[in-house]
């Protein structure tokens, strides 16, 4: 079969046969033009008043199903906006395939239609080119990574879908067993388990286009089914898997998108991320550094900045360069509320205005005000903001507000793409609803060597082998080297304090399989979505994957989740609350 842009000027005098929609009529003195599309694009038929096929053609609405058979001709002027402008189709012979009802948006790719009437009507929104090259871009990229992964002694291996349900990641989506009444599986957050246990197995190298599940909240860049490229290695360091890792991401930039990647990546540890960037996904296409500034106002005359530097808190800032002149009083007030929502109490700001003005200038002393002109090397039209608070505050707050700044001043270089490797990870994270510290990534991953015995002692300062790729302020991928020691494991367990009937219930098996020469191994997951989303340069995920679910997790086109028979629910034992 061949498609509507496999056709050219090389084609002149062909006799061929077209499939496709009738994207738009136009009626010309007599003469009738039809924009026919097909996956791959647009191409115009031609017929006459003295057609044979004139009729058929006065009946044509838009969205009709058409066959059309004719002469390449070269057009009298060419239309550069399509691939195919250079020619038209002499039409001898039209058939109707089928008729369509009248559509509920215009199908192109500036259509003015709200999302949800899209997602409501999903199988005609993919007929828009923007949406089926999205697609075809996702299909080039997990080509690229099979071919890619094949050439490396990879071998891909299925995973169970129905699973047991574990702790210590995000809510599980349960499936009731009939046959076992009471009893659940869960859809798989990853084939984390699975694929460790490949490796117990002596598969060595592994990979999976994985599809995972996570009932958590949504948002532009998640969705409650995903895709993984999901792989794993034996006898492996981190460097050995990140260098396996970046030679994949550096092919399928190249094949898909034609864009050389330069290896090896930038590491940047965990830490540093957060000091200057306030996020362990930091967007290096842009400057504007956060700033540590507590030791100017160690003897302060701000009441809450003092108050806070006493209870252990931080002051920090960040510039926007010649922008002062951009932001009213009520503008910062929003830009208050903003970083509100990630529990920062306020937010000072300083303007350079041949002399330093704002919300706190009038109580900084002359030594405050040069030391923070030198040390943040101040110019005139120069906006500086401030937040004091507790560590974390400080840095998740000034993180998020240094993007949104970005984007709202156009600091951003389209076409640019900066890639990076996030290391070092602290192996815990302190939950203040659990009251305790969690896994920050999950509790197979391997602490550093040298911090194996902090993890009963000093959890807040253990780390471990961790990685995260980075590409433009995404997390593009993520993992680790796994613990294979049954020794290392239980201590782990402990850690997170598990106990022993916890760890016989959820991962009796899994522990049991360390026992029989688990060799050393490691691995990361790349997500397909995401990726496929940089790749585009769409920001909203549902923009890559053919049927998504809206942000409340529901289906609007097939009206799911719904409810369900009373006889289903009482074969599987389940009786819902009214």
């Amino acid at each position: 079969m061949k498609f509507n842009t496999d056709y050219n000027s090389k084609n002149v005098n062909e006799e061929i046969t077209l499939n496709g929609w009738v994207a738009k009529i136009r009626n010309l003195g007599g003469v009738i033009f039809i924009d026919l599309r097909d996956r791959s694009g647009i191409i115009q038929l031609v017929i006459r008043p003295n057609s044979p096929s004139y009729e058929v053609a006065s009946r044509l609405k838009s969205e009709y199903v058409i066959k059309a058979q004719g002469k390449v001709v070269l057009r009298e002027k060419t239309n550069k906006n399509i691939q195919t402008g250079e020619i038209e189709i002499e039409v001898t012979d039209l058939v109707i395939l089928n008729t369509s009802l009248e559509i509920p948006f215009e199908i192109s790719d500036n259509t003015t239609a709200l999302e949800d009437t899209r997602l409501k009507y999903r199988y005609l929104d993919l007929r828009r080119s923007t949406l089926s090259n999205n697609l075809i871009m996702r299909h080039k990229i997990t080509l690229a990574t099979r071919n890619f992964l094949d050439k490396e002694g990879f071998i891909e291996v299925e995973t169970p879908v129905l699973c047991k349900s574990t702790p210590e990641g995000a809510r599980d989506y349960l499936v009731p067993s009939r046959v076992n009444k009471g009893k659940f599986y869960a859809l798989p957050q990853s084939p984390q388990i699975f694929k460790q246990l490949l490796m117990v197995g002596g598969v060595m190298r592994y990979f999976q286009i994985a599809k995972c599940f996570r009932d958590e909240d949504l948002r532009a860049d998640r969705q409650p089914e995903f895709t993984q490229i999901d792989l794993e290695m034996s006898f492996v360091t981190e460097d050995d898997v990140m260098h396996l890792a970046e030679k994949l991401i550096a092919h399928i930039f190249k094949t898909v998108k034609g864009i050389d990647i330069e290896l090896p990546l930038a590491k940047m540890p965990y830490n540093e991320a957060m000091n200057k960037y306030g996020s362990d996904k930091p967007d290096l296409r842009f400057g504007m550094e956060i700033q540590d500034i507590s030791d100017i106002f160690n003897k302060t005359n701000i009441g809450f900045f003092q108050s806070n530097l006493d209870n252990g808190g931080i002051i920090n800032a960040i510039v926007a360069k010649n922008c002062a002149s951009k932001y009213s009083r009520k503008d910062i007030d929003k830009l208050t509320d903003y970083v509100k929502t990630y529990q920062a109490k306020g937010l000072s700001y300083l303007k350079m205005e041949d002399e330093l003005t704002g919300s706190i200038a009038k109580l900084l002393s002359e030594t405050e005000k040069e030391t923070l002109i030198k040390r943040l090397e101040i110019t005139n039209n120069d906006i500086i903001f401030i937040v004091s608070d507790k560590y974390s505050i400080v840095k998740t707050s000034l993180g998020s507000l240094r993007n949104k700044l970005a984007k709202d001043l156009n600091l951003i270089p389209k076409d640019t793409c900066k890639l990076l490797w996030v290391t070092d990870f602290p192996a815990f994270e302190w939950s203040e609803e659990e009251g305790r510290f969690m896994a920050m990534h999950h509790p197979f991953t391997s602490p550093k060597d040298e911090d194996v015995d902090k993890l009963l002692t000093d959890k807040a300062n253990c780390y471990s082998k961790a990685y995260d790729l980075v590409i433009n302020g995404y997390e593009a991928g993520g993992g680790s080297i796994r613990i294979h020691d049954e020794a290392v494991q239980e201590k782990m367990f402990k850690a997170l304090e598990l106990t022993e009937e916890d760890i016989r219930n959820k991962f009796g098996f899994f522990v049991d399989a360390l026992k029989y020469g688990t060799p050393p191994h490691g691995g990361l997951a790349f997500g397909l979505d995401r990726l496929t989303m940089l790749l585009t340069g769409t920001d909203n995920i549902r923009d890559v994957i053919a049927f998504p679910k809206t942000a409340s997790a529901s289906d609007l086109m097939s009206e799911c989740p719904n409810i369900v028979d009373e006889d289903q629910l009482k074969e599987l034992g389940i009786k819902l609350d009214k």
